[in-house]
């Protein structure tokens, strides 16, 4: 259940591990690294975010760490994710680069960004990353149900987050339904489909009678689901448009409808193409 944040911004939810996370973040993934990631971050960070998602492959974590060193806002009160690489080998030894180029101590979140290699492969080192203090928390991305059974079977810390393609384009409601039962909160990425789902004439209409934009119907829906959403933009007034989202509720007829637009069946995979 969401609860209220300390931090300025977005409400939290709280994590099996009795950790925070904010429920929006700006996500930075095909952001290049230099300037566009450091305005991107900077306008977010401007705008009342507390919660910024990027990645080892992403190759910007540089300039999101400078972004964060140039905001003045303490270290403590913005929330953190990067994500191993699962094609190296020691995800405590990568975390430990990463640290070196958001130049901070820590992260807050540190994810298996997919299950290269087999769900629990990565896991003794993600388990070491957090002993070590280099994570406060630790979860996965990309993960299907069977894929956090196999990681929950064998370890003794388990995901607090599975980071996964979501929308109600992509409403994998046995994974969401799944995840919930076992306690793991699940993180929406590309919750706007990468901008294709904004033209959508059903989101368009129950965006007009809510005097809501496209984005905000989306990211109004995930919310209302249940889940963390880390929407990306890298221009100003979009990164603030995705956050005006807490204001209203879209009613029992607009989220059923919103439903309907599912092209999964409801499943319990993490994506319908895998990459690795």
């Amino acid at each position: 259940m969401a609860t209220t944040s300390k931090r300025v911004g977005a409400p939290t939810r709280a994590l099996a591990d009795g950790k925070q996370i904010p429920l929006l973040g700006l996500g930075v993934w095909q952001v290049p690294n230099g300037s566009t990631t450091v305005n991107a971050v900077r306008f977010a960070l401007e705008l009342g975010y507390r919660h910024i998602d990027t990645a080892q492959v992403y190759g910007n974590e540089e300039s999101v760490g400078r972004a964060l060193r140039e905001s003045g806002i303490p270290r403590d009160q913005v929330f953190i994710t990067t994500k191993f690489n699962p094609s190296r080998k020691y995800a405590a030894a990568e975390v430990e680069r990463s640290l070196q180029r958001l130049g901070t101590d820590y992260v807050d979140l540190y994810l298996v960004h997919w299950p290269q290699g087999g769900a629990t492969r990565a896991w003794p080192g993600m388990q070491r990353a957090r002993e070590l203090g280099y994570a406060r928390s630790i979860g996965v991305s990309n993960f299907g149900l069977h894929e956090l059974d196999q990681v929950l079977a064998a370890a003794p810390m388990v995901p607090v987050v599975d980071q996964v393609q979501f929308s109600p384009f992509e409403y994998r409601r046995a994974l969401l339904e799944g995840a919930h039962q076992r306690n793991i909160v699940v993180e929406a990425y590309s919750p706007l489909g990468t901008g294709r789902h904004l033209s959508n004439q059903t989101v368009k209409r129950i965006a007009v009678s809510n005097g809501r934009t496209p984005a905000q119907v989306l990211l109004r829906w995930s919310l209302q689901r249940g889940l963390v959403v880390i929407p990306k933009s890298t221009h100003r007034e979009r990164i603030q448009e995705n956050a005006q989202i807490f204001d209203f509720t879209l009613s029992d007829e607009d989220m059923a409808e919103l439903d309907a637009l599912d092209r999964t069946n409801g499943t319990d995979d993490a994506l319908e193409r895998p990459w690795w």
